[in-house]
């Protein structure tokens, strides 16, 4: 295990277990199962940056624990409990402890599902510039931040580490996997958006966009995978200082993004290292957007 000065986990090794490292996180291949472990790395304009956050990975796993329970939805989780994990894990349980779950396989389908509730970021900038997104003529009048009509689903293609995803249409989308598999990510991704926005709007919280990833059981049903509905895979804005035409202060990395940008970060690798105050409000933030929607406290 590999921690920064700050007692940030950056890396998890475990010997003799192959290991796939994603952004955020590490994944052990254990034969019939997966354990997923959530350092606390963290990435922003889809370049890991060299210094981590201290307990985000546990804020991550914690809040993906709670919409997989949340929304119902079949997955990929066996147990989070780290006395039920294989022997061979056994000598690492207080390193995965909070920070990990043991999965089941399943084939992943390559491509990211977006759903957008309200228009901002990349969305935005597309709208402007051309009326769409992801192709997809909007009516006009939309301002930034903005309400949308309807939940759009807006996929994209899933890139290595250091390259950018790239948005498609639905017609691509069937193009890649299929039109029976590309209606139901379409319907899954609207579905398990709307009713986690409705909970959150009532725990003070406006889900402006979020990132869901599936994969395809035996039978071919959907199962829903990785990480669900965090502060890296959403946008979280609070209700109280939401107003139309500007970006609220969010509950997510993009106080990152925005700290990365006042120093003309040039979003290409290496990244800088954080400042300590940087990293204080990331974990502060992370905690606040856990808290206020699990109703548990950190």
């Amino acid at each position: 295990m590999k921690y920064d000065k700050n007692g940030a986990l950056l890396e998890c090794e475990i010997p003799g277990v192959p290991r796939k490292c994603g952004k955020v996180r590490d994944v052990f291949d254990l034969g019939d199962t997966l354990l997923m472990v959530v350092t606390d790395r963290i990435s922003a304009f889809d370049v890991i940056l060299p210094t981590g956050v201290p307990g985000k990975g546990k804020v991550l796993n914690r809040l993906s624990l709670f919409w997989l329970d949340f929304l119902g939805m079949k997955n990929h989780l066996v147990t989070a409990d780290v006395e039920k994990y294989p022997d061979v894990l056994k000598p690492y349980a207080e390193d995965l402890r909070g920070r990990s779950m043991l999965v089941k396989k399943v084939k992943m389908v390559e491509v990211e599902c977006i759903a957008r509730g309200y228009l901002t970021g990349s969305g935005w900038k597309e709208y402007k510039a051309s009326g769409t997104v992801n192709g997809e003529k909007l009516r006009p009048g939309y301002e930034n931040a903005s309400k949308l009509d309807e939940v759009l689903f807006t996929p994209t293609t899933k890139a290595a580490i250091g390259d950018h995803d790239e948005a498609i249409d639905f017609a691509a989308t069937v193009k890649l996997v299929g039109a029976d598999v590309a209606a139901k990510l379409r319907d899954a991704t609207i579905s398990l958006y709307t009713r986690a926005a409705d909970y959150a709007r009532e725990h003070g919280i406006i889900i402006a966009d979020t990132k869901f990833e599936f994969g395809l059981d035996d039978d071919g049903s959907l199962i829903l995978a990785d990480e669900v509905l965090t502060p890296d895979s959403s946008r979280f804005w609070p209700v109280e200082s939401y107003s139309v035409g500007k970006n609220p202060p969010s509950l997510d990395k993009q106080f990152v993004r925005d700290w990365l940008d006042s120093i003309n970060f040039n979003h290409q690798p290496p990244g800088p290292e954080l400042p300590d105050d940087v990293i204080a409000k990331t974990r502060e933030i992370y905690i606040k957007a856990y808290e206020e929607l699990s109703g548990l406290k950190f």
